[in-house]
């Protein structure tokens, strides 16, 4: 365990902030970084990064694991990595800003815009393919340029004109406006529209009129390739049947990249976050005007099984609260990174990952579910801090052969068990208060009584095990 918590040292770097209302965060952001950290190795994620914002303020920020496996270079909340998709949400902001501007309307057809557009339309009787339905990914059109950059190992993405040359050979999918079909081609064209219609290409704008305002220095329209390794991380491939992952070769997006060709850190992201909840409650534009982007957040298309939305670029749904979030994903060779929004909150979360497979939206998720167990401090339960000295009871716990590892916190008076690893770690979170000398018993809703675990200390008075139903579990990290 000594090499474990070593490696721990070097890997994981967290900064937590707090929050200035009636509830304290300090130990639910430390029992974050010890989920987050436990899912790194026991999915085997090279690195994972995340934070979470409050309005226009970092809450918590962390970093987990490596950028390269080679040379061992940390994973931080300034690392960049490819992001994707969510390239996706700054082509729509360009586009919008245009819309502001009166340059260009949302039921402008593509046709009327680019004057190349020559992809076939398989239904003589279909409406009109708009900018509208290009945001909302309802155009009907396939949903990649007639290339096969997806394909490894060496992902050859098309040039602008490859893929202005490709739409000859391609047809819609659908009648526009009649089902969601998420489309990288659509929102290619986007960014070809937003050159067309500003006149000025299409990194040269949203560079001026949007990264640069909005001060996201570490934000790029492409992969920073004297970086790589470095200061952007090297991307890894899904887990084989030897449990490895390889390095994924490096690439560009190239002609994709208003859908996909984007770089950015967490930072950079809960910057972006912070200004949109700037901007909703404000009354003067930033970029955009507030109308505008609280619009583009709103849901504009619905598919006929009721169960996908969007919004203007904006992917919308529903919370587990009922809250209304938006946000965006994005899935690259070797990339995977989420960004997560709550605008009636103020509430941001971003994650990335340098791996394949695995949806960094579970860590967001899992994330809200930590915060959304601490009580307010008056309702908190447990013992007198300056009586008992509760760390001298946290760390890690084996429960092997029947599960991984435990981790017991500090929470908020008492103590937290943690099952590690876990998926959704709001369930596999236990509490317990303290009853007398070295035990504690279970907190459950709505009964007075449960069970106990009495801990046990060595002849140096180091806690080394608890006692649960008669059976032993170990302490780990002695």
């Amino acid at each position: 365990m000594r090499a474990y918590h070593y490696s721990l040292l070097l890997c994981l770097f967290a900064l937590p902030l707090f929050s200035q209302n009636d509830k304290d965060y300090a130990e639910a952001f430390q029992l974050i970084e010890v989920w987050l950290d436990a899912q790194k190795d026991y999915e085997k994620l090279p690195g994972l990064t995340a934070l979470i914002v409050k309005d226009q303020e970092v809450l918590w920020s962390g970093g987990f694991g490596v950028a390269n496996e080679q040379n061992g270079t940390g994973a931080t909340p300034s690392t960049l990595f490819s992001i994707c998709s969510i390239s996706k949400l700054f082509t729509s902001v360009a586009i919008m800003k245009l819309y502001d501007e009166g340059k260009l309307r949302l039921d402008d057809t593509v046709d009327e815009l680019l004057p190349w557009y020559n992809l076939a339309q398989k239904y003589p009787d279909s409406g009109p393919i708009t900018i509208r339905s290009l945001m909302t990914h309802s155009s009907g059109l396939p949903r990649e340029s007639n290339h096969p950059y997806w394909t490894g190992p060496d992902f050859p993405f098309p040039t602008e004109e490859a893929v202005k040359e490709g739409l000859k050979e391609q047809e819609t999918l659908y009648p526009a406006s009649h089902y969601f079909q998420y489309s990288n081609l659509g929102l290619t064209l986007l960014g070809e529209i937003v050159a067309q219609v500003s006149g000025r290409p299409y990194e040269e704008y949203v560079m001026e009129n949007i990264l640069g305002p909005l001060g996201l220095e570490n934000t790029r329209t492409f992969l920073p390739e004297d970086e790589y390794g470095h200061q952007l991380a090297i991307g890894y491939s899904a887990l084989d049947r030897k449990g490895e992952r390889s390095p994924v070769a490096f690439f560009q997006a190239k002609g994709i990249t208003p859908a996909a060709g984007y770089s950015s850190s967490v930072e950079d992201l809960g910057k972006f976050a912070s200004w949109q909840f700037r901007l909703l409650n404000s009354k003067e534009p930033e970029v955009l005007k507030p109308a505008t982007l609280d619009y583009m957040q709103r849901v504009q298309w619905t598919d006929p099984d009721w169960s996908t939305t969007w919004g203007l670029g904006f992917a919308v749904w529903k919370g587990s609260n009922n809250s209304r979030i938006v946000g965006h994903g994005g899935s690259c060779p070797g990339y995977r990174s989420s960004l997560s929004m709550e605008p009636d909150n103020k509430m941001g979360y971003v994650a990335m990952i340098n791996a394949g497979s695995t949806n960094p939206g579970k860590y967001i998720e899992g994330m809200k579910q930590i915060l959304d167990k601490v009580k307010p401090k008056k309702e908190s339960d447990g013992a007198d801090k300056a009586e008992l000295d509760l760390t001298a009871y946290t760390g890690y716990y084996s429960v092997q052969p029947w599960a991984s590892e435990e981790y017991i916190g500090v929470w908020q008076g008492g103590l937290v068990m943690l099952g590690l690893p876990a998926d959704e770690p709001g369930k596999a979170m236990a509490f317990y208060k303290h009853v007398k000398g070295d035990t504690f018993q279970r907190i459950r809703e709505g009964r007075d009584m449960s069970e106990t675990i009495t801990f046990e200390r060595d002849a140096a008075g180091k806690v080394y095990r608890y006692n649960s139903h008669g059976n032993y579990v170990h302490r780990m990290d002695r």
